[in-house]
């Protein structure tokens, strides 16, 4: 282990925006997370403005910002398919032809499912999965035009993420095998998602990816190399993964080649959580290879990886490829649930090229007022060059934006109240993305299943 010197020089309480308390501490450098991206330069400095109450009960925004609902669970497909499934999760634009915008999203179903995927032929793995995606056409005004299923029949979609080549990864957060839950099929695989003609992908697990409780991935553009995190709940703790394809960067359908899966170990910490002081680095990062990636008798995060075993992370979730370098968040570690430590969230920097791992941000718990709920899921880059994370945890529910400079602020916080006025509960936000152009941020609320799109002065 190397670590820079460089400590947390920002402490900051979110005051005005419903989460007064979350203690959020950020490294000196930053800057660094948004380092290599064109959107970078010269934005992302400030926040847009205090949160401003929806009169419709739906969604809070800055002054200036707007909303338009595209979807919500029970509706009726456009496709005459069925019904909006629930659950709504991870999703990804695409550029389309003649400005159009093509949306995949994740629903997070499992065997009981309020509103499941219509199994349609040709595109349903397992009958009996009542997960999968739906995928949007929208046009340059982000009116609908079509709504359809693009894969039926999985489990428990969480997240995932795009392609170079423009597909999504979608992920099954589960481990369930055939005559578990119903299923008639082993689940807990990667399928590839076409957005525009989801019938050119089918419904086709990539077993070489592993089979575990997958929730996010990202690809390294140049290399091809696929980043995976698990999100595993009990302890031993998920893994950090990373696919080698034999058939790198090579275009829809290459990855059913195969390829090899490995783990990161980082040497002497075989917990993330024990790692407190922002802006701690780890050089000579090493990658063992897993050695049973279809866990055909043992879950992975339990098999043998030799001497200096693996290095684990309680709730590894959201991940992201910004400038060269990979992002992935552990969203909260308890030593009550089996954590070395205590923190509401980790983001987490692994530079490939100097095979390098750093500590970005934390979470808290470094404040007087601990509100153990509040932590990070999906994150993308913003136009302004800073970054969005959806907030998973308790009371009301966010989307916060994080400048370069380390300042956070609200860019939403969600209104539909799912619980009772005496013991209210929010669904989570998730999924967020932008579109193609930058001026549109894609974020769905969880549940009640509903898919947003908010547009005002992303660039100012």
């Amino acid at each position: 282990m190397t670590t820079t010197g460089r400590s947390a020089t920002r402490r900051q309480l979110l005051a005005g925006t419903g989460a007064l308390g979350v203690g959020i501490a950020f490294s000196g450098a930053l800057s660094e997370l948004f380092a290599g991206t064109a959107a970078a330069e010269g934005l992302g400095h400030t926040g847009y403005g205090p949160l401003v109450p929806d009169p419709k009960g739906l969604l809070d925004l800055p002054e200036g910002f707007r909303y338009r609902v595209l979807s919500r669970e029970g509706d009726r497909l456009r496709s005459g398919e069925g019904k909006v499934p629930s659950n709504h999760d991870g999703m990804s634009a695409f550029a389309g032809k003649d400005d159009r915008v093509h949306l995949v999203r994740n629903h997070e179903n499992r065997a009981d499912g309020r509103v499941p995927v219509p199994t349609i032929e040709g595109l349903t793995y397992d009958p009996a999965g009542k997960g999968g995606c739906t995928a949007l056409t929208l046009d340059s005004r982000n009116h609908v035009l079509s709504e359809r299923v693009a894969i039926a029949g999985t489990a428990v979609n969480c997240a995932g993420g795009p392609t170079p080549w423009g597909t999504w990864l979608t992920c099954e957060e589960t481990e369930d095998k055939a005559g578990t839950n119903g299923y008639t099929k082993d689940h807990g695989f990667i399928f590839e998602v076409d957005p525009v003609d989801p019938r050119r992908t089918g419904a086709v697990p990539l077993t070489a990816m592993g089979r575990f409780q997958h929730e996010a991935i990202a690809v390294d553009p140049r290399r091809g190399v696929v980043y995976e995190t698990e999100d595993a709940f009990e302890k031993p703790f998920g893994l950090f993964y990373r696919f080698l394809p034999k058939k790198p960067l090579g275009g829809r359908g290459s990855l059913r080649a195969g390829g090899r899966l490995q783990a990161m170990r980082v040497p002497g910490v075989p917990d993330l959580s024990t790692i407190q002081d922002i802006g701690a680095e780890f050089d000579d990062i090493e990658w063992v290879d897993v050695p049973d990636p279809q866990a055909a008798q043992t879950p992975i995060r339990f098999q043998d990886f030799g001497r200096g075993g693996i290095t684990h992370a309680q709730k590894l979730e959201g991940c992201y490829w910004g400038g060269r370098s990979v992002y992935f968040v552990s969203s909260f570690a308890r030593r009550s649930d089996g954590s070395t430590a205590d923190h509401y969230g980790q983001i987490w920097r692994y530079d490939p090229e100097r095979r390098r791992l750093t500590l970005v941000i934390v979470f808290g718990p470094d404040t007087d007022i601990q509100l153990p709920g509040e932590s990070p899921d999906n994150i993308c880059l913003a136009p302004s060059g800073g970054l969005m994370v959806c907030e998973d945890g308790n009371g009301a529910q966010h989307v916060y934006g994080v400048t370069r400079r380390g300042e956070v602020y609200a860019m939403a916080r969600g209104r539909q109240n799912i619980g009772t006025p005496e013991e209210p509960e929010w669904g989570e936000f998730a999924g967020v993305t932008f579109s193609p152009d930058g001026d549109t941020m894609y974020v769905n609320c969880y549940t009640p299943g509903t898919t947003f799109a908010v547009t005002g002065p992303w660039r100012r």
